[in-house]
């Protein structure tokens, strides 16, 4: 929305919540041409960002990648494909570090239909441990930067 480069920070967020928000931001920030998000953008404009209370409160660094992305697609115009899962942390220069509760988050995953989970590259040993009948319906795929998961989460 118009404004003056404010980040709006709302609902179920918590403090780690919040930094991996603005995290996020900073990083499409200084990378706005590498996405094609004009120079200028971010001058006259506020981003709101609504976290809805969810049934198990949460505040961990796991939500960088998925905020990250969520503000690419808002500022490109792409949307994220319906079947896919992100967790990973993100850092200022576009990593994506890794998490914890991979098990419970892959399982939830499928549950909810999901059959693309992405996943930091250091949380392959994570994945390793997990019975094959947990994982026989999802494609995994590692990242190591956030711009390798674009081209897998939003549409062209």
């Amino acid at each position: 929305m118009a404004g003056k480069q404010e980040l709006i920070l709302t609902g179920s967020l918590g403090d780690i919540m919040k930094e991996s928000a603005q995290t996020a931001l900073s990083y499409l920030r200084s990378n706005a041409s590498l996405y094609g998000i004009p120079e200028h953008f971010f001058e006259d404009h506020d981003i709101h960002v609504h976290v809805p209370a969810g049934a198990i409160p949460k505040d961990g660094p796991s939500a960088g990648s998925t905020i990250a992305l969520s503000l690419l697609s808002l500022l490109t115009g792409r949307s994220a494909r319906r079947e896919v899962a992100i967790s990973g942390e993100i850092t200022l220069s576009g990593r994506i570090l890794p998490v914890g509760g991979i098990r419970e988050k892959v399982l939830a995953a499928g549950r909810a239909g999901v059959r693309h989970v992405i996943l930091p590259l250091r949380n392959r040993v994570d994945i390793e441990k997990l019975p094959t009948d947990i994982l026989k319906d999802l494609q995994i795929s590692y990242v190591e930067r956030i711009e390798e998961a674009v081209g897998l989460v939003l549409r062209s």
